[in-house]
């Protein structure tokens, strides 16, 4: 198993570090620019809905998110592990949006418009390109829908330099690679100033703390779901049930057996 990074060591990919650096308005903004490639003015970030203050852990979440001053809503996550649920997982993204967006009473044209954005350390599509945009359009006479939404995957496997900023390229590699080397040779100011808080965020003993407070909760629940699935995978076999072992891969089918073997 490979040896985990210390905390001064960490690429902006992870989703602690990520979602700590955003939670200041002004990295929260550059980093929206980057990806959008347009001027983002004034960022209110929510951050009652982060982990960082939530001292039981008991809720954990390391999606960050904010709303600019044109009141366009944005959910911002970083993805590293390719689970092949991310179109049903910004399908989520945008009905909490929506729902938390919509006051009681409120007229359904009342909804503001809303980007989700996934930087993923893998390419979600396999397609090669550094930015996936969605919007919904009708396929029989191909026109916007105009609802306001937009989803957007980044990769920073992306490979067609020639068709995105070069800014934009330069962030996405930094998400791998934050380090003072690559920040000097990538001479982007927005970067060097995204690297700031970064470093600051390192020199935080109090962050440093929470971020292994999180590591050992990850830990914990892994141990535990290792173990249920374990015993789950046991009594199954035990009751002559080998043959459906294969449909624990899909989730609804496994917490169903959990349910009916009271795991």
């Amino acid at each position: 198993m490979a040896q985990k990074k210390q905390f001064k060591d960490l690429d902006l990919s992870n989703a602690f570090l990520f979602a700590a650096a955003l939670e200041d308005e002004e990295t929260c903004r550059l980093v929206l620019e980057c990806i959008l490639g347009t001027p983002v003015e004034k960022v209110k970030v929510k951050t009652e809905r982060s982990i960082l203050f939530r001292s039981d852990f008991r809720f954990v979440r390391l999606d960050v998110f904010a709303s600019d001053e044109w009141n366009v809503n944005y959910n911002l996550e970083m993805q590293n592990t390719d689970e092949k649920n991310l179109p049903q997982r910004s399908r989520y993204h945008q009905a909490e949006m929506d729902l938390s967006s919509l006051k009681p009473g409120q007229d359904f044209k009342e909804l503001r418009p809303s980007v989700i954005v996934f930087i993923c350390s893998f390419d979600p599509f396999g397609k090669g390109l550094y930015r996936y945009t969605f919007e919904p359009r009708c396929l029989e006479a191909d026109f916007p829908l105009e609802d306001g939404t937009r989803r957007i995957f980044l990769s920073t496997k992306g490979t067609n330099e020639s068709d995105v900023s070069k800014e934009l390229v330069s962030f996405l590699r930094y998400v791998t690679d934050s380090t003072d080397a690559y920040v000097e040779r990538a001479k982007e100011w927005k970067l060097g100033k995204i690297h700031e808080r970064i470093k600051a965020l390192k020199q935080s003993r109090e962050l440093e703390g929470r971020y292994m407070q999180f590591e050992e909760l990850l830990k914990r629940e892994h141990d535990e779901g290792t173990r249920q699935m374990l015993e789950l995978v046991s009594r199954m076999i035990a009751d002559g049930k080998t043959d459906l072992i294969p449909q624990l891969k899909e989730e609804v089918f496994c917490q169903e057996m959990l349910k009916e073997y009271h795991l």
